[in-house]
């Protein structure tokens, strides 16, 4: 196991490698002039060129790429070119929303996925299972901006439950900032739901129809034990990639979440960034994003084998 690991940390470091390329070839093909797009339309040309050269965007690409790696790895993403201020001071503020944000999210989806996953496969052909198994179909189709739209117009303006931004006010309690990221963790959590459910549901449906499931209800254990003590255990580990995976879908979403809900987090710092032609600040956080997810899914396989130990072997 610790060779597999190994590997997969070496291949999650290559995987980073080709994303700060694509992110540094994403940044200089976007269109326009970054010293253009901060002084704006009715500068001269020739405070136009002193900028580009200020931020050291007359020197060739290809030398450019080198020194920001290289400044990366000692922990220095350079200087936003439109609020000048450091990358690593932006990422941290807007990256630490975003991560509230998410860790909602997922604390809200997950066990609510896995129970209806499970309920689900143990009452197959139930109204329950129907209801989880087109329901979450349904939801999958519904582009999340959608159900943002929806869940203001009902639970913010008609029946105003929850607020319909997401920051709250300055100084508020740790009770008072979980209730504003309530209403945009629901409606991340409806477009991940029928994915997760059902994903659950079909490995929950496996173990159900194993040889030891069916000894241990001969046996007279009782159904809730049976879920509890294999089908539980037997089920989430081959969902953990999939939970996994659907981090990085997550962290998409949070771009349109964020604007929706005026949240300035993560998201809404990049599409910022892509508006100015701030490449520093987009390409760190292209960098931030891949690597999450690369943590993330290097989690999920170490949580995997560690609850079926049998992959372990079958790497061995």
């Amino acid at each position: 196991m610790g060779t597999f690991f190994l590997r997969r940390i070496g291949s999650g470091l290559l995987t980073l490698l080709l994303l700060s390329v694509i992110a540094f070839v994403g940044a200089e093909i976007l269109p326009g002039n970054p010293a253009r797009a901060i002084l704006g339309n009715d500068a001269s040309e020739e405070a136009v060129a002193v900028l580009t050269t200020q931020l050291g965007l007359d020197r060739p690409a290809p030398l450019r790429y080198v020194e920001w790696v290289g400044n990366a790895l000692t922990g220095d993403l350079g200087t936003s070119y439109a609020q000048r201020m450091p990358v690593t001071m932006m990422l941290g503020s807007a990256g630490g929303r975003s991560a509230s944000l998410g860790i909602v999210t997922l604390f809200m989806i997950v066990p609510l996925s896995i129970g209806a996953g499970l309920w689900s496969a143990r009452r197959i052909g139930g109204v329950f299972d129907h209801i989880v198994t087109y329901g979450g179909m349904a939801l999958m189709v519904v582009p999340s901006f959608v159900v943002a739209i929806v869940l203001i117009l009902v639970l913010g303006v008609v029946f105003p439950v929850f607020p319909i931004t997401a920051m709250p006010p300055p100084g508020s309690t740790f009770a008072t900032q979980l209730y504003y990221l309530l209403l945009p963790a629901i409606v991340l959590s409806t477009t991940l739901f029928g994915y997760l459910a059902r994903v659950i549901r079909a490995n929950a449906l496996d173990v159900y129809q194993s040889d030891y499931v069916r000894t241990a209800t001969l046996k007279g254990i009782t159904p809730s034990q049976v879920t509890l003590r294999h089908v539980l255990k037997n089920a989430m580990a081959p969902s953990m990639i999939v939970i996994a995976t659907q981090v990085g879908y997550l962290l998409g979403g949070l771009v349109i979440v964020e604007k929706i809900f005026n949240y300035p987090g993560l998201g809404v710092m990049m599409l910022r960034a892509a508006e100015y032609n701030d490449m520093p600040v987009l390409e760190a956080g292209v960098l931030l994003i891949g690597l999450v997810y690369i943590v993330v899914t290097l989690l999920a396989d170490f949580l995997q084998r560690l609850m079926d130990p049998r992959l372990g072997k079958a790497v061995a």
